[in-house]
C-alpha cells in the first residue's frame, strides 16, 4: 500500500496552506491513496525550539515519514522564507529522512514575489534532508484560495488544475519508485 505523508508546516489554523494540504489529500484519497497530515504547530513548541531529537512526541510523525512513500510540504511564506515552525521540525529529522521518497513542495504568499523562496531556502534543506526527487512546487497567492463555508478552500482554476496536474506525477512516480525499488530486491 503507498503511504502519503502530507506535513503542514503553517503555525496557524486555519490556514489557507493547510486547506490545500486537506484538498490535496482529498484527491489523492478519490485515487485510493492514503494520506496520513500532521501539523507541525501541534508539536510541543519546546521540543521544537530546543532541538530534542528524542521527543517521544516526535516519534508519530518520524514513524509515519519512515514508512512513507511521498511527502506533501506545505508552508506559508513570510519574510521570504518558508516558517520557523516548520524549518524547527525538519532540523529535527534523521539526515536522510527524504531519501527514497517522492517530495511535493506546497507554499502560499500574499505576493508572487515570494515563489523563488522555496527554491533557494526550501529546497536545499529538502535536498540535504536525502530528496532527489523533488516535483514542481505549487504557489499559490493568497487572493487565488478562497474560503467555503464549511471551511475547506476552493482554489482559482489555473491554481486548481496545476495542482491536479503534480498530484498525479505524484501518484506516477510513487508508483514507479515502487516497481524500480521491488526488481531491485528481486536482483539481489
Amino acid at each position: 500500500m503507498t503511504h502519503i505523508l502530507a506535513i503542514a508546516g503553517s503555525p496557524s489554523h486555519p490556514s489557507r496552506t493547510y486547506g490545500i494540504l486537506e484538498y490535496s489529500a482529498k484527491l489523492l484519497g478519490q485515487e485510493g491513496l492514503h494520506v496520513d497530515i500532521i501539523s507541525v504547530r501541534d508539536l510541543p513548541a519546546e521540543d521544537l525550539v530546543f532541538g530534542r531529537y528524542d521527543s517521544s512526541a516526535l516519534e508519530q510523525p518520524k514513524a509515519l515519514l519512515a514508512k512513507a512513500d511521498a511527502v506533501i510540504i506545505s508552508t506559508p511564506i513570510y519574510k521570504a522564507a518558508y516558517t520557523g515552525v516548520l524549518k524547527a521540525f525538519l532540523d529535527l529529522l534523521p539526515q536522510k529522512a527524504l531519501s527514497g521518497k517522492v517530495v511535493l513542495p506546497i507554499a502560499t504568499g500574499g505576493t508572487i514575489a515570494h515563489l523563488l523562496a522555496i527554491e533557494y531556502a526550501l529546497k536545499p534543506v529538502l535536498f540535504e534532508l536525502g530528496a532527489r526527487h523533488i516535483l514542481s512546487t505549487i504557489y499559490a497567492v493568497d487572493k487565488q484560495i478562497q474560503w467555503q463555508n464549511d471551511n475547506s478552500v476552493q482554489l482559482d482554476e489555473e491554481i486548481d488544475q496545476r495542482l491536479k496536474e503534480v498530484l498525479k506525477e505524484l501518484v506516477k512516480a510513487v508508483k514507479y519508485y515502487a516497481v524500480e525499488s521491488q526488481q531491485l530486491a528481486h536482483a539481489n
